[in-house]
């Protein structure tokens, strides 16, 4: 399979390499935020706070909330590379899910695991 890229054609070898690589940016992201959302659950955790009363409590709800909402997203990202990776393997890769027209090649730059065309997405 052959894609037009910003420097011109782009194998299909080069696009599994670009896919690993968003998988790979994925799951580091995943593992740096675990560790930050352990992070604040051990030190909450040693701390006798209150979220509802203490003055801080607050914070520490927010920060714990949205570092899962962030994780869900990484966690998000690495199971649409994945599948991005199988319609590669399978020769899908590149095409539309809902009018199997071909993704533009800008989207794709852009949005590796993209599964629709910019039309369809909208």
């Amino acid at each position: 399979m052959l894609v037009i890229g910003d420097t011109g054609w782009v194998t299909s070898d080069q696009t599994h390499d670009v896919l690993v690589q968003a998988r790979t940016a994925a799951e580091e992201q995943v593992a740096a935020l675990t560790r930050q959302l352990q992070d604040i659950i051990d030190s909450s955790r040693g701390a006798n706070a209150d979220d509802e009363h203490d003055p801080e409590g607050s914070t520490i709800a927010f920060e714990r909330s949205q570092l899962t909402a962030l994780l869900t997203q990484a966690q998000q990202r690495v199971a649409d590379v994945d599948r991005a990776l199988r319609r590669h393997d399978e020769g899908t890769y590149g095409i539309c899910e809902v009018c199997g027209q071909p993704i533009a090649a800008e989207r794709l730059a852009v949005r590796p695991s993209a599964r629709t065309c910019v039309g369809c997405a909208t």
